[in-house]
């Protein structure tokens, strides 16, 4: 599309851009085409665009990839998209991005991202879109120069700041392009850079519980002037012992911490009941008879090895409106690694009983006190099922804020019960083996 054709569609709707919604049309189509080429999107992909305009980039997309989601927040322009695009079987949503429910995208398995952002809203389109768990696993976003400069920005430059360490945690952000406002109409006063995210591998940091990391950061970047140790919650003793531990100097500011010294740092402000766990795989358990009785205790791995019947629980943890809370499994698990799975999970202890070991596993694995008492729903017999493990299955309403740890959790997300149902039914691979026998067996007990 050229400044031509845009002319020629805003005399046709009787439209003026909005500068309340920020609207600023790519108007180069060589431009569009190729940041759509940088997506390598293909016939088995889905993707969803935000701000799609008049569909400058949607023109290179549409009839192209499996499926097309636009999501678009002036109705006039949302009605042309669909007697545009429509027709072709692109999906035209009207709404604020910002608004927007990303749980829906998990149905549709891994999601590409592609748009040109406002710049009054693209932080938040951001977040809501980007923040883990994510159901995107690859993004190219135009920006304002500057939110872009703040993303891949390094220690001890001006844009360096809390937005760079958190979303550089869970993404490697490059630049690929900065254009001009002389390719908009109408034309903005700054430029605009184009940028790509690919998820960041989880080996590439240690390991970290990011809530209290952005906790960390907040308070760390709160008054960026002042030393480090003046806007975090230590007392002196004990962050001169910090520092010493971690090669930093008592005096220094927040923008002289790289990544992986914030991570650090986070871990030791305030540690994870998970922080100091030992290696799963060496752990003792009781092993069981098939009438779960114990013969005796074996290493975890030698467990898993020769087969052997064992013991587990799994969590169900709701918030006040019925969602369950499903967790995205670590890439360091020993089992279904990078897999959905229960709220929380986790072998028996010898001499542990099953409702010991749901209270135990809760607090080590989200960090959290349910409120009021677990609820057994069912026991479950050892089966290739459950993974050679008797489960018994508890629920709980979830209390206060939950904190993961990337050793045992990547990240996790309260979803709809009647969501999670078609997700199994849509993706069964996405989940791991235990807790999809575990979530049939609860609803039948739920509805019983």
């Amino acid at each position: 599309m050229n400044e031509s054709d845009l002319k020629g569609h805003l005399r046709r709707l009787d439209l003026q851009p909005s500068r309340k919604l920020g609207q600023s049309f790519l108007v180069d189509t060589n431009t569009s085409r190729w940041i759509a080429a940088q997506l390598e999107a293909g016939p088995e992909d889905t993707v969803i665009e935000v701000g799609p305009g008049f569909g400058a980039l949607t023109a290179h997309l549409a009839g192209k990839v499996k499926r097309l989601i636009l999501v678009e927040k002036d109705g006039r322009l949302a009605e042309f998209l669909k007697q545009t695009y429509g027709p072709a079987g692109v999906e035209v949503i009207h709404g604020d991005a910002t608004e927007f429910d990303v749980r829906s995208l998990f149905l549709k398995g891994p999601v590409k991202f592609i748009g040109n952002l406002p710049y009054s809203a693209g932080s938040e389109i951001m977040r809501v879109f980007l923040d883990a768990p994510s159901p995107i696993c690859k993004a190219v976003i135009m920006l304002q120069k500057e939110v872009a400069d703040r993303l891949c920005a390094i220690p001890k430059t001006k844009p360096y700041g809390m937005i760079s360490l958190v979303m550089q945690t869970r993404w490697d952000i490059a630049r690929i392009k900065t254009v001009g406002p002389a390719l908009f109409h109408p034309r903005p006063e700054v430029d605009s850079t184009i940028i790509k995210m690919t998820p960041r591998s989880e080996a590439t940091l240690p390991r970290y519980c990011p809530e209290v990391f952005v906790q960390t950061v907040k308070q760390g970047f709160s008054q960026r002037r002042k030393q480090l140790h003046n806007n975090l919650p230590v007392e002196r003793e004990r962050w001169d012992a910090i520092c010493s531990s971690l090669g930093l100097k008592e005096s220094i500011r927040a923008e002289e911490l790289d990544l992986e010294q914030w991570v650090k740092l986070s871990s030791e402000i305030e540690r994870h009941p998970c922080h100091s766990l030992p290696p799963s795989a060496e752990e003792e358990l009781d092993f069981v008879d098939e009438n779960d009785n114990v013969l005796g205790q074996m290493a975890r791995r030698e467990i898993h090895a020769q087969k052997k019947l064992h013991r587990a629980v799994h969590v169900f943890l709701l918030n006040k409106a019925g969602e369950l809370y499903l967790q995205l499994r670590s890439a360091f698990k020993d089992t279904h690694p990078g897999k959905w799975d229960s709220s929380a999970s986790g072998h028996v202890d010898p001499g542990e009983s099953y409702l010991d070991c749901a209270i135990r596993e809760s607090w080590e694995e989200v960090w959290t006190r349910p409120k009021g008492d677990f609820k057994k729903f069912v026991k479950i017999s050892a089966s290739e099922k459950t993974d050679l493990e008797f489960i018994e299955v508890f629920e709980a309403e979830a209390a206060g804020k939950i904190k993961v740890h990337t050793s045992e959790i990547h990240s996790g997300r309260f979803f709809p019960v009647q969501q999670i149902e078609e997700w199994i039914a849509e993706r069964p691979e996405d989940f791991a083996t235990g807790f999809r026998t575990c979530f049939q067996e609860w609803i039948k007990a739920r509805g019983s």
